[in-house]
């Protein structure tokens, strides 16, 4: 019993399944981040293109 009690006390305390819920939560902000990032420049890069295709076809 004393063993049970010692095992279930470790458990509550344990922070690891924590730290890694904290990691993974960061890691889908970076990725949010990279994917608006790669939104904004794919949108300016691409209205680029088109002024330059636009200017060769006159």
């Amino acid at each position: 019993m004393n063993q049970l009690l010692k095992l279930t006390k470790s458990f509550i305390n344990d922070e690891e399944g924590a730290t890694a819920v904290e990691y993974g939560v960061l890691v889908a902000l970076i990725i949010a981040a990279v994917v608006a990032v790669i939104a904004i420049l794919g949108e300016k890069i691409n209205n680029g293109f088109e002024k330059v295709n636009t200017a060769l076809n006159m």
